[in-house]
């Protein structure tokens, strides 16, 4: 669906993307991450056809932007960081011309608003005017623009800036619901909102593309943490009769409990080697209380890649 290969963005001599290349597939929802700054905003400018790239190719649904720009910008909705919208107008009159915009007939565009207005609960501000409505209501009219011409691809800059806890969840849902349709790109610099949407999730720090993986992948660290209540060598020698296991680290220490990591040859699953683990403990007299696979968060992996 979408192709970014050797993406370049220059202004003068500041390189703000720097060779960025990534595929996203039909249906997916993608999560754009990192820093203020880091480049995601540009990357979604050059995305969608705002922006040219210095060097390198984009190429959605077949079409290349630098030769069908506006083709391409037909499949897109897009919802800028800034969410630009004309405050004069009322809700229902804003989305009725945005839908001209989008080149939806004119037969079509009342269904098409209602739909709109439906899915980001704006049914109550519909005939209010823009300008008196919170930051909250303004985003989701952002969204609801976005959403007006059934768009195979959603590119969403900061969807939930500004919204309450409760918005925050409707947007989450939306943008589950608005997949089964489109592939979606969320930028965001909120880890939690990557965490609780997104299929993948790409980093981008100081204008380069530092990690590109699913979320299950990330979240799987290959690591078993294992809590006991031994003497250290029972449990050096229960471990070193476990032949799966490559290296032991202790993570911590009181006088009842020990805490370790332990870390598999081959990449061996730990949920494998579990077993094996549990039965040398407590051939040594080892009490076993705790035994799980390490998760990893997006909060530690972000830092992880921060430190690169």
């Amino acid at each position: 669906m979408i192709s970014v290969d050797g993406l370049v963005r220059t202004y003068g001599d500041f390189t703000a993307i720097d060779n960025v290349s990534f595929s996203i597939g039909q249906g997916e929802i993608v999560g754009l991450l990192g820093h203020n700054g880091a480049g995601k905003t540009t990357i979604m400018k050059m995305l969608t056809g705002f922006l040219e790239p210095t060097d390198g190719s984009i190429t959605i649904d077949g079409l290349d932007i630098s030769e069908q720009r506006e083709a391409i910008q037909r499949k897109i909705g897009y919802l800028p960081e800034n969410c630009p919208v004309y405050p004069e107008m009322t809700v229902i009159d804003y989305l009725n011309y945005a839908a001209a915009l989008h080149g939806v007939p004119e037969t079509d565009r009342l269904t098409r608003v209602r739909e709109a207005i439906a899915r980001t609960e704006l049914t109550e501000k519909a005939t209010q005017l823009i300008n008196t409505l919170s930051r909250g209501y303004r985003q989701r009219v952002g969204v609801a623009q976005s959403l007006l011409h059934r768009p195979d691809i959603l590119i969403l800059d900061e969807p939930t800036n500004g919204l309450d806890p409760s918005q925050v969840q409707h947007m989450r849902n939306l943008i589950r619901e608005a997949a089964q349709h489109a592939t979606v790109i969320l930028s965001t610099h909120i880890l939690q909102e990557v965490q609780a949407v997104c299929d993948r999730v790409i980093i981008i720090r100081a204008g380069k593309k530092v990690l590109d993986s699913r979320m299950e992948e990330l979240r799987s660290a290959h690591r078993l943490l294992v809590t006991v209540q031994a003497e250290p060598g029972k449990v050096d020698a229960a471990l070193m009769g476990v032949t799966a296991i490559q290296s032991v680290e202790q993570l911590s220490a009181d006088r009842n409990y020990l805490s370790y990591a332990l870390e598999f040859r081959d990449q061996t699953e730990p949920q494998q080697c579990a077993p094996a683990v549990a039965s040398a403990l407590l051939e040594q007299g080892c009490a076993l209380y705790a035994m799980q696979p390490e998760q990893r968060t997006l909060e530690s992996i972000f830092l992880e890649t921060a430190a690169r």
